[in-house]
């Protein structure tokens, strides 16, 4: 059960990494593209807050990426579901108040891999 864990975790920290780079470097130009309901006009004055939100994705990142380093069964579960928590808490939040895609892409696969922990 561990690969399985493991590919999970790698897909939720490559996605918060994606989310760095996004809201980082591409929000001002993916950005209009992904969140068309959004006012072209306010793409400009929230980039340091998006980038701020970017910077969060990476600490996120950072922490699940941290658990493939770390020997001890236990201390990587632990770490690893703290880590998962707070990316299904965000994507929780976010389903209710920006769009319920968000649940689906950032919730789901960490509930998942957090289901895998707790059940091995």
């Amino acid at each position: 059960m561990e690969y399985p864990i493991n590919i999970l975790i790698g897909i939720v920290a490559a996605l918060h990494l994606y989310f760095l780079y996004f809201e980082m470097f591409a929000w001002t130009t993916k950005g209009r593209k992904v969140f068309r309901n959004f006012p072209a006009e306010l793409f400009e004055p929230t980039k340091s807050m998006a980038a701020n939100q970017g910077l969060y994705n990476g600490f996120l990142a950072a922490g699940l990426i941290w658990t493939f380093f770390i020997e001890d069964a236990v201390w990587k579960s632990n770490i690893a579901l703290f880590f998962l928590a707070c990316v299904a808490v965000a994507g929780i939040y976010g389903a209710f108040t920006v769009t319920k895609k968000i649940f689906f892409i950032q919730a789901v696969p960490a509930l998942l891999a957090m289901a895998l922990i707790v059940m091995q």
